[in-house]
């Protein structure tokens, strides 16, 4: 009996552990469900998908809540590719912000005029204005490629239309839209030769059955975008082909790379790279800033906010969590009418703070809406790439940190008025965080608490 008693213990002790596990994890579940910030892996539209790569669409942002309302313009778009494939050309209705998430890409861009060809990797990103017909293979010999596109339609909002030039058995070019007269005008050639060389070849059979052919390969999404290229090929791309800019000052149509410039913030424990519209001509016309962070496994991003900006998050790599400081009312898509009147008369009910919280997997996205305070935590390396509206004149306020912490700015009368503590405790606690911008996510006395607990378990 001496024997079992601890090992029935132990067993008992097990089966809590586990079931209060089971329980945090089906709260964590919910929490993610019902958190409106939050955008899984699966909320995404597969717009295209063969066995050379895939193309998805983020779920529109505003069908999610009404605070995001700002950004019924902005659609998120993963390309994603395998070893020597490339994605054919095409056209948008929509201008794009373009980032490589992983990889390596030869992006040719078509002008009027001339083309020019660019060495993409990791980091790298380019302005993709609407109209330009554009064409992007995966150079590298095993690893496939992963690109984000922040796409800003020009026609109706939050609709992106592609119009794809090259015709094949299983799509149509936008060319054979035309008429027969106006191809043969235009090409001052037989529509037969136009159509077996720039079209595509059909049987002959009636037309009525070639109407519906044609609108059902209209409405079929299983085109053939993403097809395999060799390697002779891929080197007659690559030739003259530039790499990403490594000057200070970008250029207006070149890529330029967030790691060749210095982190705006940085130290042991992560890595804030960052590019804003006052600094980059492609940028500014949109009012974005890129930014790319680096959070090393059991560190912290500072609680913060941004003043303009609303930034779009994706994580690219490693697991985390974000906690996101707001209202109460803003997890639920319609507002109660009696709170309508208000908002038309541009006021809002500041309702109860509310802590959003959720953990993170690569291919999550999540939105930080402007003045809404945020920390994000890393489980494991964490490597998250971000997309800013309305990022001119952005100012980004740290709430705590020896550096840059607005809290410490504040005049000592009014941190007598303003917390429970007096401004001597005030500051003292301020002082207490010897980090900046980013810190161990476990405070130093849990810690220390955590280790003599270890080594107490250990020497049981």
């Amino acid at each position: 009996m001496a024997i079992k008693a601890p090992f029935q213990l132990l067993m008992l002790l097990g089966i809590v552990f586990l079931a209060s596990s089971v329980c945090a994890s089906s709260r964590r579940s919910d929490q993610d469900q019902e958190n409106p910030f939050l955008f899984k892996s699966n909320r995404v539209q597969t717009l295209f998908e063969n066995e050379n790569g895939h193309i998805r669409l983020l779920q529109r942002f505003d069908k999610r809540s009404k605070i995001f309302e700002n950004l019924q313009n902005y659609r998120l778009l993963e390309y994603n590719s395998k070893p020597h494939t490339i994605f054919l050309p095409q056209h948008s209705d929509a201008d794009f912000i373009l980032a490589v998430l992983s990889g390596k890409a030869i992006l040719t861009v078509l002008n009027s005029n001339d083309r020019n060809s660019f060495n993409l990797e990791r980091g790298d990103t380019i302005k993709l204005p609407a109209g330009t017909i554009a064409y992007l293979a995966n150079r590298d010999d095993k690893e496939e490629l992963r690109v984000l596109d922040l796409a800003i339609p020009v026609n109706r909002p939050g609709q992106v239309q592609s119009f794809l030039l090259s015709g094949s058995e299983n799509q149509q070019s936008f060319l054979s839209g035309f008429s027969k007269n106006i191809l043969e005008a235009s090409f001052n050639a037989d529509y037969e030769e136009i159509e077996r060389i720039l079209i595509e070849e059909r049987q002959k059979e009636p037309q009525h059955r070639r109407d519906l052919r044609d609108r059902r390969r209209q409405q079929s999404q299983e085109a053939s975008v993403i097809v395999k290229v060799s390697r002779e090929q891929i080197e007659e791309l690559s030739k003259n082909a530039k790499s990403s800019s490594k000057k200070s000052v970008s250029s207006e149509s070149e890529p330029f790379n967030l790691r060749n410039r210095d982190p705006i913030y940085s130290n042991k424990f992560g890595n804030f790279f960052e590019i804003t519209p006052e600094k980059n001509p492609q940028l500014q016309d949109l009012d974005i800033l890129v930014n790319a962070v680096e959070i090393k496994e059991g560190s912290l991003l500072l609680p913060h906010y941004n003043s303009r900006a609303t930034i779009i998050v994706t994580a690219v790599e490693g697991k985390g969590e974000f906690e996101l400081v707001g209202h109460r009312n803003e997890n639920q898509q319609e507002q109660r009418e009696d709170e309508e009147d208000e908002e038309e008369e541009g006021h809002e009910r500041s309702g109860q703070v509310q802590r959003y919280r959720a953990r993170l997997s690569p291919g999550d996205v999540f939105v930080i809406p402007a003045g809404h305070p945020i920390a994000v935590s890393a489980s494991s390396n964490l490597y998250l790439v971000g997309f800013g509206i309305n990022a001119e004149n952005n100012q980004r306020n740290f709430l705590a940190g020896e550096e840059d912490n607005v809290i410490s700015q504040i005049h000592r009368p009014v941190k007598e008025l303003a917390f429970p503590g007096s401004a001597q405790q005030v500051d003292r606690l301020l002082k207490n965080q010897k980090q900046s911008y980013f810190a161990n996510a476990q405070p130093q006395q849990r810690e220390e608490e955590s280790q003599r607990k270890r080594g107490h378990i250990s020497s049981i």
